[in-house]
């Protein structure tokens, strides 16, 4: 799972990224506006927890889920915030909003509304992806290659997922290793379990292309 954090107080921001990846978590740690907008279409988070006031604009984690509603964004958001008036939770949901954490905070109850957020995501995706012959159940973890079930590791499946839920897009390396493998990861890591896939599945499963790699042919 991945996760968007806009917060531009270095001490707070480090320490929710790391208990957040800590938890296995992929973190994208945006210090403000801009660098959210450039880590959302990077990233494609599966939950965006940001803080509210920012020095660019005292209600731009607002805004921005304002913005990324109304540009079509699903995933779950987490406002964290000084402001605990009534009005400010109410319009911080009426946005967007899906959750509400008041400053301060202890880290564990940060980690616990991450965790039924991210629960909340992953119901809505359960169900079955058909790709020809191939079927995963993304809330199993359980892949199937012509009614044969194929065991994969975490890593493989991760990848996996990505390109049946964006069929026809292109990654680049670079991409799928954080978005796949998370914080730090090599782009070799994307190679090797690229070919991983190959072997365990059929060879044409993921194709080559210019600028990286997309879903390939269906079995």
């Amino acid at each position: 799972m991945q996760v968007l954090l806009l917060e531009d107080e270095p001490r707070l921001g480090r320490a929710v990224e790391s208990a957040l990846l800590a938890q296995g978590y992929g973190v994208r740690w945006a210090r403000d506006l801009v660098g959210a907008r450039e880590a959302l279409w990077e990233l494609e988070p599966d939950l965006m927890v940001l803080d509210v006031r920012l020095p660019e604009d005292p209600d731009g984690g607002f805004r921005f889920a304002q913005e990324v509603r109304q540009a079509g964004y699903k995933g779950s958001i987490l406002f964290l915030t000084a402001r605990d008036a009534l009005e400010d939770r109410v319009l911080g949901l009426d946005l967007g909003g899906d959750d509400y954490l008041v400053k301060p905070f202890h880290l564990e109850e940060l980690l616990a509304r991450v965790r039924a957020l991210l629960r909340r995501q992953a119901e809505m995706k359960a169900g079955q992806v058909r790709f020809g012959a191939l079927e995963a159940d993304l809330a199993g973890r359980a892949v199937y290659l012509g009614g044969r079930r194929v065991d994969l590791s975490l890593r493989e499946f991760a990848l996996l997922e990505a390109f049946l839920l964006h069929p026809g897009r292109v990654f680049t390396p670079e991409e799928l290793a954080e978005k796949v493998f998370g914080h730090g990861e090599k782009v070799g890591a994307v190679k090797v379990y690229v070919h991983y896939l190959r072997q365990k599945l059929y060879p044409e499963v993921v194709r080559t292309v210019p600028g990286g790699y997309r879903l390939g042919d269906e079995p």
